[in-house]
């Protein structure tokens, strides 16, 4: 059974700076850009006003509510992506029903579905690396059927496929750098593969779990490792891949040497979710809420007021088979935040993606512009999709 996994690797997107963090980081972006000297003043405001950015739970939970509804999966919809092409709102989803569909996120409409894979698909992804090298919007799926497949939705064709597992592929993820070229991919043969988009090649399996690999992360988290490797330099040292397994272990994997960094052990039931620590390999928090089969995690863009600690603190986000999603307080596990029950027509939550959806233009309290809502998209095991926000 899929083991759920909350891991920090994006956490540093939610950070709030302290003034003295931000003089750090504008004279670092000074150093490498050769910025002349009579922007510095804009940029100092564009910096403070990027870090300082952030949202309350508080308000999302106050007045959030159910705003749309997508139809037409038959079966548990198990992956969602959200991306903004050429101006247009899209999000992708994949099935049960062995389908990956494309819908407008604006009208609620579908605006494609490929039925080229003959098993469930369990996850997919908008590719960032076609659309700014090539052009072409792209979405790639990972099914039970064992194939990664590329689909170019503009032409309703299929571009590639990649068939190097032996097991159901259950997790696909891009790297957050090189513009998107690779993508490392967890499957049932209990594999972690690493490919390179720009070639299709495969450059590297990493062996070591003892069952399924259910989800996959990539990220560039420093190892302070500057040896050789034998898959060549990816986007500099320090680079690293996460896999959650059925054999209930969570692996990190030095791409650079290939070698098992971090091994993470805890998970026994499918029910909790767990916090850990990367640096020390340490479990952090256990939220037991749920009174079942956890199945999607996410750090979310909120952060709420902790009297205790006298600061924000960062929130996650579970979704269970349950029909609960629930908000948790990094710090402390002594309850949820917030929670969103789902309808009875969703029977369970199976995939959550937190979504900036445009809006109009409205002004803050300290006159700043926010062209954005933060928007909680999440698929179910009835086969509907919706957006809460």
């Amino acid at each position: 059974m899929q083991q759920a996994l909350v891991i920090s690797f994006q956490s540093f997107k939610k950070l709030i700076f302290k003034e003295e963090d931000i003089q750090i980081i504008i004279q670092h972006w000074i150093r490498i850009s050769n910025i002349k000297l009579g922007w510095i003043n804009n940029f100092d405001k564009l910096v403070v006003d990027y870090a300082t950015t952030f949202f309350m739970l508080d308000t999302f939970s106050s007045s959030s509510k159910l705003i749309k509804t997508f139809i037409g999966h038959t079966d548990w919809v198990n992956s969602i992506d959200y991306s903004t092409f050429n101006g247009c709102q899209s999000i992708c989803s994949g099935s049960d029903d062995k389908t990956v569909r494309l819908w407008d996120v604006n009208d609620g409409k579908q605006i494609k579905s490929f039925n080229e894979h003959s098993e469930y698909v369990y996850c997919v992804k908008f590719s960032q690396y076609h659309y700014h090298n090539n052009r072409r919007t792209v979405i790639c799926s990972a099914s039970r059927d064992k194939t990664i497949r590329f689909w170019d939705f503009k032409n309703s064709q299929q571009m590639q496929m990649y068939n190097g597992h032996t097991g159901g592929v259950n997790g696909i993820e891009f790297s957050s750098f090189n513009g998107g070229r690779y993508l490392c991919s967890g499957s049932d043969d209990n594999t972690v593969c690493l490919w390179d988009i720009e070639t299709s090649k495969s450059l590297h399996v990493f062996n070591g779990h003892e069952y399924g690999v259910e989800c996959v992360d990539i990220s560039p988290m420093q190892s302070n490792n500057n040896n050789s490797n034998s898959i060549g330099v990816i986007g500099g040292n320090g680079y690293t891949i996460c896999s959650g397994s059925c054999d209930n272990t969570i692996r990190i994997w030095d791409i650079e040497t290939t070698k098992i960094l971090i091994t993470l052990k805890g998970h026994i039931y499918s029910v909790c979710v767990r916090l850990w620590d990367i640096r020390s390999g340490k479990q952090i928090q256990v939220f037991t809420k749920h009174q079942s089969h956890v199945y999607s995690v996410e750090y979310s863009p909120f952060v709420v007021n902790n009297i205790e600690i006298g600061d924000n603190s960062n929130v996650i986000c579970s979704g269970s088979t349950d029909n609960i999603i629930r908000f948790w307080d990094i710090r402390s596990s002594k309850k949820e935040l917030y929670l969103i029950k789902g309808d009875k027509k969703d029977a369970g939550i199976r995939a959550l993606k937190f979504i900036p959806l445009k809006t109009k233009k409205k002004k803050s309290t300290d006159n700043r512009n926010i062209g954005c809502d933060i928007n909680l998209c999440y698929g179910s095991l009835g086969g509907l999709i919706h957006i809460w926000g």
